[in-house]
């Protein structure tokens, strides 16, 4: 997969296409030759695009959110390694712990070729409305909320009681080779 020419995911939007004249058309001339492959180019970007956009979908299967990472290093004056996919799993959590540490399985399968991308969350506390971002930092060290991944589970460790937030989503994404 290159790498597209433009800085993000756009498709132009300034081709005008006269459909009227597509009925008076000799389909063997040059001019409805070009008219092909202007189609087939427009195509091919809207493809393109749609295919590396950051995808808002958010499920507990694993899922290619359509962000690509770099290859994994290759030898000076090869090719430029192919672009890797990034997969994204959401983790129903639960209630944040009471002052302790919590593990919830993440049911990815872990092994040498995995790199974890990205790791956060929030949890809500539905009854007096605050919510908080994972992990948490606070300049009152017993109030801080960490979150890791291991090779089997998500784990949070609080150092106040957080039992009341009892909805947090955990979000990780990762790479597999």
């Amino acid at each position: 997969m290159a790498l597209q020419d433009n800085s993000g995911s756009f498709v132009p939007t300034t081709n005008i296409w006269d459909a009227g004249s597509l009925y008076e058309v000799d389909v063997t001339s040059k001019d409805f030759k070009e008219l092909l492959i202007h189609l087939y180019q427009n195509i091919n970007k809207i493809s393109l695009s749609l295919n590396t956009r950051d995808a808002g979908y958010y499920t507990e299967q694993e899922f290619i959110n359509g962000q690509l990472f770099p290859g994994t290093a290759h030898v000076a004056g090869e090719a430029a390694p192919e672009l890797r996919q990034v997969f994204r799993k959401l983790i129903k959590f639960g209630d944040l712990p009471d002052t302790a540490t919590k593990s919830v399985a993440h049911n990815i399968t872990v092994n040498d070729n995995l790199t974890f991308t990205r790791i956060y969350g929030a949890s809500s506390n539905k009854v007096a409305h605050t919510y908080l971002p994972l992990p948490y930092a606070s300049p009152v060290l017993n109030q801080n909320i960490s979150l890791l991944i291991d090779s089997t589970n998500i784990i949070i460790a609080t150092g106040i009681n957080r039992a009341s937030f009892t909805d947090t989503w955990i979000i990780v994404e990762f790479l597999k080779s």
